[in-house]
């Protein structure tokens, strides 16, 4: 898979994230609403993919994923708060969830199919 490839997928699921979102509160799902709402984790994906590339990229899909969530999930709520939005507690269990859910789910597929079972490793 491509670098081009999984910042694809990994901003796919942020769009998702605030897609669900807006249509779970019954909000508008226009295009600015949900730019409204995506762009703080937009935002923050972005930040943790130039973390990943200045680290020099690990190499381990699992190590990367992980690291990419947690910057998404802590600098977006950060972004999200500091722009003036709540964080109630609910909203930030359901979106640590739901990125970890995207951002870590297809890379563990991938890992899973393209690993050796006695070679497996982060």
């Amino acid at each position: 898979m491509t670098t081009k490839h999984a910042v694809g997928l990994d901003l796919l699921w942020v769009l998702v994230f605030a897609l669900v979102g807006r249509a779970t509160h019954a909000e508008a799902l226009d295009l600015a609403g949900v730019a409204l709402t995506a762009w703080p984790f937009v935002v923050a994906l972005a930040a943790g993919w130039v973390t990943i590339y200045m680290l020099k990229r690990t190499g381990l899909l699992l190590v990367e994923g992980v690291a990419l969530w947690a910057v998404t999930v802590v600098a977006g709520l950060w972004i999200r708060v500091n722009g003036g939005a709540t964080a109630e507690a609910a909203f930030i269990t359901v979106a640590s969830i739901f990125l970890a859910s995207g951002l870590l789910g297809w890379r563990l597929v991938l890992w899973l199919l393209t690993t050796r079972p006695w070679d497996r490793r982060g």
